[in-house]
């Protein structure tokens, strides 16, 4: 049972969040759902089907590998440049609602338009992809920023586990949905239909968000002589002044922003690496990630419970470090057999990776600041996920080439390139471990709870 809520001195000119009154299990739920539905983006379009059909069919051989990692860094770097400032319009504004409408609806439609990717249509394929991504990353700083105000602050772990959870359900059901026509309908015309069926899931899973959530947060009228891209700039630059008295909270992104970097390297290169190391048909490479989607909703609840017993730092280094033992194994493996084992416990450990760091955040914000802090930590997130992806593709790419020079046969080539580039991962992911072992939880709370008004201070 949480202790009562207790009044937040909230920034003048901040949208004020009423504490005391909760969400309901009925907006709970909905903000779920919409979990449910982006998960199916990441799992059909990252993860599942997308990828391996970008490289192979769109673009073909080792180069699809270096413009699939530089696609998804073009869509991170825009999405890290925006969304600290349509955080803190949002907040003001109090839409993060209508932003998240926006990005959603972006997401949706151009993920859709993948449909009309085929053998050497690679400027689509690549500008597609990349809006449809920027829509569905984008939407992130928003659906994040209304997690503050569905309970107090013991109880985010709880809530934030729950969601990754249900969204990696939904991940599954989706894969399950397209998985029949792969098997029996097979040829690239019945890939295709999987992206608009994929747009369809999610758009109709954030339905519920849109009509039953309420925005807790109260809309600020606008100073004389400014508008809300100004209000914004203002809000951003006060925040920026006021560093000092959220250390943790800048300490724990400087440590995200690293480990981060390993976390989306292995999720957005898992099917390559499946495919080019170990031959893995798309029909098996969907049912590895209904297995990994599977994982990562135990790994979603467990964490969540565990974060809550023993603290969210605690439970994020077991995570890391497990993830870490994750990829050394992947190093080492040389069988389909091992690869499905090791993306298994993957899945387990990244959905703790990725919830519990969610639930940082949201515990290190001060009140009625919800999507202008996760703004930030978009841009941690997103700077990671423009530079992992690309160093990955990059160092793979680059290491094959040499591998060629060096007299070997095309497949083992890229398939040693790929060995090398999975050991970049690691590098990622230890220094990440190393500086979240310099970030005090206790400290971080505190700082939330007595924020000062950046404004005058």
């Amino acid at each position: 049972m949480t202790a009562p809520a207790q009044a937040v001195p909230a920034a003048p000119g901040s949208a004020s969040v009423p504490l005391h009154e909760k969400a309901t299990p009925r907006e709970r739920h909905a903000w779920y759902l919409y979990d449910f539905g982006n998960s199916a983006y990441a799992a059909v379009i990252l993860l599942a089907v997308y990828a391996t059909y970008f490289k192979d069919q769109v673009v073909g051989g080792e180069r699809g590998s270096w413009l699939w990692g530089l696609s998804i860094g073009i869509a991170m770097l825009v999405v890290a440049i925006s969304s600290p400032i349509l955080g803190a319009i949002a907040d003001f504004s109090a839409s993060k609602k209508r932003f998240l409408f926006a990005a959603t609806a972006m997401s949706c439609l151009f993920t859709a338009l993948l449909f009309f990717t085929q053998k050497g249509t690679i400027f689509i394929g690549m500008l597609f992809f990349v809006l449809a991504e920027i829509g569905y990353r984008g939407a992130q700083v928003f659906y994040d920023g209304l997690l503050p105000e569905l309970g107090e602050p013991d109880d985010l772990a709880g809530i934030s586990g729950k969601g990754w959870a249900i969204g990696s359900a939904g991940g599954i059901v989706c894969l399950i949905i397209i998985l029949p026509m792969i098997m029996f309908l097979k040829g690239p015309l019945t890939v295709r239909l999987t992206f608009p069926i994929t747009a369809l899931f999610f758009a109709l899973s954030t339905v519920p968000l849109f009509l039953r959530l309420r925005e807790r947060a109260v809309a600020q009228t606008l100073p004389a002589g400014e508008n809300y891209f100004t209000v914004g700039f203002r809000r951003l630059w006060q925040t920026m002044r006021a560093t000092r008295h959220y250390r943790e909270l800048w300490k724990f992104m400087m440590a995200f922003l690293v480990y981060n970097d390993g976390i989306i390297m292995a999720l957005d290169f898992a099917a390559i690496m499946g495919a080019v190391l170990f031959g893995v048909s798309q029909t098996q490479l969907i049912i590895l990630m209904v297995i990994l989607q599977a994982t990562s909703v135990a790994g979603a609840y467990l964490f969540g419970m565990l974060a809550h017993r023993v603290g969210s730092k605690r439970t994020l280094l077991i995570s890391v470090v497990m993830m870490l033992g994750c990829v050394l194994g992947l190093y080492f493996i040389q069988s389909l057999a091992g690869f499905f084992v090791i993306a298994a416990l993957a899945g387990f450990a990244l959905t703790g990776v990725q919830s519990v760091s969610r639930t940082l955040v949201a515990t290190f914000s001060p009140a009625g600041r919800g999507a202008e802090f996760f703004g930030f930590f978009s841009v941690a997130g997103r700077t990671s996920s423009f530079i992992g992806p690309t160093v990955y593709g990059f160092v793979a790419s680059r290491a094959a080439r040499a591998y060629l020079a060096a007299g070997r046969e095309v497949l083992a080539a890229e398939q040693a390139g790929q060995r090398v580039a999975i050991l970049s991962i690691a590098v990622f992911l230890v220094v990440g471990l190393l500086l979240l072992l310099r970030v005090n939880e206790t400290e971080g709370r505190a700082a939330a709870l007595t924020a000062a008004d950046p404004v005058k201070g």
